[in-house]
């Protein structure tokens, strides 16, 4: 388990400490939910850790074999429901991924990725649409 320490400061903005590390983020409203969209708001979070996630558990789970995803990079685009209730309907990641990874071990990482834990606790009807592009 990991703990985590939330405050609201007031002005729809909030800091959040990771206790084991002591590392802090602020966040606050979307400016089209009254906030002034200065920083990370918490749907905006949710859409990030995908992306995070996926690169993560994907060189988690191919670290072993010698291969790298250094520099591999995820775009991530966040859309909100139009209806209510307001909620995060559909994220977009783009996965531009690193030079050299074997043409064989491809659509494993694609496999890692939609599986990824923080897909899998998303509720089914955020749709995930996912591509990955490799330079080589």
């Amino acid at each position: 388990m990991v703990g985590f320490a939330v405050r609201y400061d007031g002005h729809l903005r909030c800091t959040a400490a990771h206790r084991p590390s002591r590392t802090t983020i602020e966040t606050d409203a979307p400016l089209d939910n009254r906030g002034k969209g200065e920083r990370f708001s918490p749907t905006d979070l949710v859409a990030t850790g995908l992306g995070v996630c996926m690169l993560t558990t994907m060189a988690i789970a191919v670290e072993r074999e010698g291969i790298r995803l250094d520099g591999s990079t995820a775009d991530v685009e966040k859309h909100m429901s139009a209806d209510p209730p307001r909620r995060i309907a559909r994220i977009v990641v783009r996965l531009s991924m690193a030079a050299g990874i074997p043409a064989d071990r491809r659509a494993y990482l694609r496999h890692v990725a939609d599986t990824c834990p923080v897909k899998l606790t998303l509720h089914p009807d955020v749709a995930v649409d996912l591509s990955m592009t490799y330079p080589d």
